[in-house]
Parts: C-alpha cells; structure tokens; sequence
C-alpha cells in the first residue's frame, strides 16, 4: 500500500544522491519534531537503510545520542524496511515486539545508520532484524516484529 502524497514525502534527496527522504510532510508529529531529517535506501547487499542525522537534541548528558533517539531510530526502520524491501505495505501497520542490544555509544559527530533485512514476511506480519552503525562502528542490534493492520473504514 503506497503512502498518501499529502501526508509523506519519500521523493529523491538530491543532497544525497542515491537516498530517498522518509519523512511525514506534518514536521509536528514526531518523526519530524523529534528526529529530523530522516533518508533511506537499499544497500547493494539488498538491506534497507536508515539514515538520521544527530543534533544537540539527540544529546544525552554523557555528550552521546540518547537510547531514546535510538529506539526511536529502530522502530521507524521497521517501517522503512517493509516499504522498501518487503511488500511496499508500511501502512498502517503497528509494532508489536522490539529486541533491542545497545554494544556501543552513539557519536554526535557523524550519522546514524539503522540497517536491515526482512527474516520472513507473510499477508498479517513481518519479521526484522538489524544493527545500528555509525560507518564501521556497531552501536545496537535488534529485532522486531510489525503486525499489519486492516484500514478501518469510518462509520
């Protein structure tokens, strides 16, 4: 199911050649007001890429990215890969299940990649997996599950 024009941009980043923006259009809600700007892509290996940008936001009192902004990161990603990688059927669609092993510090100084790949993918669910890395440098590793939802129709 294709995201609603009006509601989400996913068009070509053209700061980033070869990314797609992977933001709702509404910058209140909280993808915007909370992350910020958000692209993503598939990787040649075929994963589905998240890229955020960490700002003095992000920032814990340690001088890292907070867990938070990183949960955050996951959870989204889920999203990402389904429309990117899966069935393209991203919406509407909740979390049920997130996994989620923090073995490194976020740094401020760079971006932060959610990277992920579908394990299996059937009509009501889909199950992922994945790391966050910044370049070479392994901050998380998770996994999740999205049950996808039927569209309610208003009474």
């Amino acid at each position: 199911m294709a995201f609603r024009e009006d509601v989400f941009d996913h068009e070509a980043d053209p700061e980033n050649p070869g990314w797609r923006h992977w933001n709702l259009k509404d910058q209140s809600l909280f993808n915007g007001a909370v992350m910020g700007k958000l692209i993503t892509r598939v990787d040649d290996d075929g994963k589905s890429r998240l890229r955020m940008f960490p700002e003095r936001r992000h920032e814990n009192l340690q001088g890292i990215i907070h867990g938070a902004v990183t949960l955050s990161l996951i959870d989204i990603s889920l999203f990402t890969t389904m429309h990117t990688i899966g069935t393209g059927n991203a919406g509407p669609s909740v979390t049920l299940e997130l996994s989620t092993q923090f073995v490194g510090a976020g740094m401020m100084d760079r971006p932060l990649d959610a990277v992920c790949e579908i394990v299996r993918e059937t009509g009501s669910m889909v199950f992922v997996r994945g790391k966050v890395e910044q370049e070479d440098h392994l901050v998380a590793s998770f996994s999740g599950i999205v049950k996808k939802m039927k569209r309610r129709i208003a009474s």
